[in-house]
């Protein structure tokens, strides 16, 4: 499929025993409308598709956000789907970003110690995220890090709602934006809870909603009804067990993160779902692989490279003919060789995979990356029968928690 230098290009390897060749056919049908009733009312409706709309404003006024511009450290606070896409644009982009950014994502003391060791945190941005500002294990490391949030270095989204956060907010006098709340965390990178974040990161910020509607267009549309199709009839056999995503491009890292909450709190419903375990490349190929290869026939790979641009080779002259042939070789070239090797045997055995090559890293791809990844995971989730907003076993240990903590 050929796709613009700026984008990328995904190939689906699946054999045919995942499909049921008349379910199939009626399936993509079925797929295609659903995708053009989402298109036609997208710059109407509120949910979460209207992020995609040309019509949705960011709520970032950057005369107002101009005075937080001079920290040159920002810690992000939040969880889930409130840091995950902040930290995936921030690892895919870091090559142009000059400030740093850590992301608190969990309760995690040693983390906490690291921050207050090592960062002026009177000289630092604190940006806090919720959608439902009661988030308990961001509370807490507010809580850990009262003595340093402030007024003048504190940004808060949350809910314009009755929330401990916003109550917070009110009471130190703290920046506030709003959280929309027709967007479920998992779909909000696009909005201001990643956007802002973005911004403090130097980036092209209007640049990520270029590439958004790309999948509603014929010829990328055709990979996603086809995509969704395929994956649907996987998800339905229930022979999968294991989605692998195999990364052999640090930068994607996070996003795979990402992509792994939006995939198992989506559609693990219902006794439906299929466990997405990030595995890195070709790193795992020393602890991983056996099992992949020769191990139980449960797992469908995505496997994701990025073209790279960097010239590292390695040298001339330190080794002898045992290692002749990566003398003088691009680091590049000699990940490129495994991947493809990785492939040819996974062809060969009929292992099921899907592969995502990138053929550079900006805004553009990374807005483009994270509208395909909605589109199909809704897509899946509303052709298997689970509802992909919700999380509602999620919600059940919340509620216990807060007993066992009274």
């Amino acid at each position: 499929m050929s796709r613009n230098k700026k984008s990328f290009s995904i190939e689906n390897n699946i054999d045919k025993k995942y499909f049921i060749n008349n379910l199939y056919l009626k399936d993509k049908a079925k797929i295609k409308k659903n995708i053009k009733n989402i298109y036609s009312d997208l710059d109407y409706k509120k949910n979460i598709f209207h992020i995609l709309s040309k019509k949705f404003v960011i709520n970032l006024n950057k005369i107002n956000l101009k005075k937080y511009n001079k920290y040159k450290s920002v810690i992000v606070i939040g969880m889930g789907g409130s840091t995950l896409g902040a930290n995936a644009i921030y690892s895919f982009l870091e090559q142009k970003i000059k400030k740093f950014f850590i992301f608190l994502d969990n309760l995690d003391y040693r983390k906490i110690e690291k921050i207050k060791k090592k960062l002026k945190l009177k000289k630092s941005l604190f940006i806090i995220i919720s959608k439902s500002g009661n988030t308990i294990e961001t509370l807490v490391n507010i809580n850990l890090l009262k003595n340093e949030i402030r007024s003048e270095n504190t940004i808060i989204i949350t809910e314009k709602k009755n929330n401990l956060l916003n109550t917070f907010a009110k009471s130190k006098k703290i920046k506030l934006i709003e959280h929309r709340d027709y967007i479920g965390g998992r779909y909000s990178v696009l909005s201001e809870v990643g956007i802002v974040p973005a911004y403090f990161m130097g980036l092209k910020i209007n640049n990520f909603r270029k590439n958004l509607l790309s999948y509603f267009k014929l010829k990328k549309n055709l990979v996603l009804i086809e995509s969704v199709a395929k994956l649907a009839h996987i998800y339905n056999l229930k022979k999968i067990k294991s989605i692998i995503l195999l990364n052999y491009a640090p930068q994607l890292n996070e996003f795979l993160f990402w992509c792994q909450q939006l995939i198992a709190e989506s559609l693990g419903k219902k006794g439906k779902g299929i466990l997405p375990v990030v595995s890195s490349a070709p790193r795992d190929h020393h602890s991983l692989l056996q099992l992949y290869l020769d191990g139980p026939p449960d797992k469908l790979f995505y496997i994701f490279s990025v073209k790279s641009k960097k010239k590292m080779k390695t040298s001339n002259y330190i080794f002898e003919k045992p290692l002749e042939h990566v003398k003088n070789k691009e680091l590049s070239k000699i990940i490129l060789s495994q991947k493809n090797a990785l492939i040819e045997v996974f062809k060969k055995k009929k292992i099921p995979f899907r592969e995502f090559k990138f053929n550079g890293t900006d805004e553009e791809t990374l807005g483009e990356l994270f509208s395909y990844f909605m589109l199909e995971t809704v897509l899946i989730g509303t052709q298997i029968g689970v509802n992909p907003f919700n999380q509602p076993a999620v919600e059940e240990v919340k509620t216990i928690t807060k007993h066992h903590l009274v």
